[in-house]
Protein backbone atom coordinates (compact mmCIF):
# COMPACT_ATOMS: atom_id res chain seq x y z
CA UNK A 1 0.00 0.00 0.00
CA UNK A 2 1.19 3.48 -0.76
CA UNK A 3 1.02 6.46 1.57
CA UNK A 4 -1.63 9.13 1.20
CA UNK A 5 -0.75 11.02 -1.92
CA UNK A 6 -1.91 14.56 -1.26
CA UNK A 7 0.05 15.43 1.87
CA UNK A 8 2.51 18.18 2.74
CA UNK A 9 5.38 15.71 2.20
CA UNK A 10 4.46 15.07 -1.42
CA UNK A 11 4.45 18.64 -2.75
CA UNK A 12 7.18 17.82 -5.28
CA UNK A 13 4.94 15.21 -6.93
CA UNK A 14 1.76 17.27 -6.85
CA UNK A 15 1.79 18.04 -10.58
CA UNK A 16 2.05 14.39 -11.66
CA UNK A 17 -0.52 13.34 -9.06
CA UNK A 18 -2.96 15.93 -10.39
CA UNK A 19 -2.38 14.60 -13.92
CA UNK A 20 -3.21 11.08 -12.68
CA UNK A 21 -6.35 12.37 -10.92
CA UNK A 22 -7.45 14.11 -14.12
CA UNK A 23 -6.87 10.92 -16.08
CA UNK A 24 -8.88 8.88 -13.56
CA UNK A 25 -11.67 11.47 -13.70
CA UNK A 26 -12.21 10.64 -17.37
CA UNK A 27 -13.98 7.47 -16.33
CA UNK A 28 -13.69 3.77 -15.72
CA UNK A 29 -13.30 2.77 -19.35
CA UNK A 30 -10.40 5.18 -19.78
CA UNK A 31 -8.63 3.68 -16.78
CA UNK A 32 -9.43 0.06 -17.67
CA UNK A 33 -7.99 0.44 -21.17
CA UNK A 34 -4.63 1.47 -19.69
CA UNK A 35 -4.74 5.09 -20.77
CA UNK A 36 -3.54 6.25 -17.33
CA UNK A 37 -0.56 3.90 -17.10
CA UNK A 38 1.95 6.58 -18.10
CA UNK A 39 0.68 8.97 -15.44
CA UNK A 40 0.69 6.19 -12.83
CA UNK A 41 4.29 5.31 -13.72
CA UNK A 42 5.29 8.96 -13.38
CA UNK A 43 3.68 9.15 -9.91
CA UNK A 44 5.45 5.93 -8.85
CA UNK A 45 8.82 7.24 -10.04
CA UNK A 46 8.34 10.56 -8.26
CA UNK A 47 7.26 8.94 -4.98
CA UNK A 48 10.15 6.48 -5.20
CA UNK A 49 12.63 9.32 -5.67
CA UNK A 50 11.20 11.09 -2.61
CA UNK A 51 11.36 7.89 -0.56
CA UNK A 52 14.99 7.35 -1.54
CA UNK A 53 15.82 10.92 -0.48
CA UNK A 54 14.12 10.38 2.90
CA UNK A 55 15.94 7.06 3.33
CA UNK A 56 19.29 8.68 2.61
CA UNK A 57 18.60 11.52 5.05
CA UNK A 58 17.45 9.08 7.75
CA UNK A 59 20.54 6.93 7.22
CA UNK A 60 22.83 9.94 7.59
CA UNK A 61 21.01 11.08 10.72
CA UNK A 62 21.28 7.58 12.19
CA UNK A 63 25.02 7.45 11.46
CA UNK A 64 25.53 10.81 13.17
CA UNK A 65 23.49 9.72 16.18
CA UNK A 66 25.39 6.43 16.36
CA UNK A 67 28.74 8.24 16.31
CA UNK A 68 27.52 10.55 19.06
CA UNK A 69 26.45 7.61 21.21
CA UNK A 70 29.74 5.80 20.61
CA UNK A 71 31.68 8.93 21.58
CA UNK A 72 29.70 9.27 24.80
CA UNK A 73 30.27 5.60 25.67
CA UNK A 74 33.99 6.00 24.91
CA UNK A 75 34.06 8.99 27.26
CA UNK A 76 32.24 6.99 29.96
CA UNK A 77 34.64 4.08 29.55
CA UNK A 78 37.65 6.40 29.69
CA UNK A 79 36.42 8.05 32.90
CA UNK A 80 35.44 4.81 34.64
Amino acid sequence: MHPHLHTKDNRACEEVMNALDECHARGFLWKSMGMCNGAKTAVNKCLRAQRLERTKANREAAKAKNQEVRAKWAEIDANS
